[in-house]
């Protein structure tokens, strides 16, 4: 009759933290107000979190807001300007100085 030995207990893991996660948030809210930081910080949380292997899909969703509320201000810039640069030549031309 031999003894076995007592089966080793081991400590309860820890559940994996992910890095990227709050700045995914801070990404996340940043995206509406101001997209180019929103953008910025999303890729740095998502590069943060896929360093550890996790995923972070606020960091994903600053990254396509930001993206996409970034090339519709772009493009409302340029129209206004189009259409502010046509109305300022539509009043000079017919200005009813005398």
């Amino acid at each position: 009759m031999t003894d076995a030995p007592p089966p080793a207990y081991s400590q309860p893991a820890q559940p994996a933290v992910n890095p990227g996660q709050t700045l995914g948030i801070v990404a996340l809210i940043c995206s509406f107000f101001f997209q180019i930081l929103g953008l910025i910080l999303g890729i740095v949380a998502l590069n943060q979190s896929k360093k550890v292997g996790m995923k972070n899909g606020l960091a994903v969703a600053a990254i396509w807001i930001s993206a996409i509320l970034l090339v519709l201000g772009v493009i409302i810039f340029i129209v206004s300007i189009a259409l502010f640069g046509s109305l300022a030549a539509f009043t000079t031309e017919y200005s009813f100085a005398p």
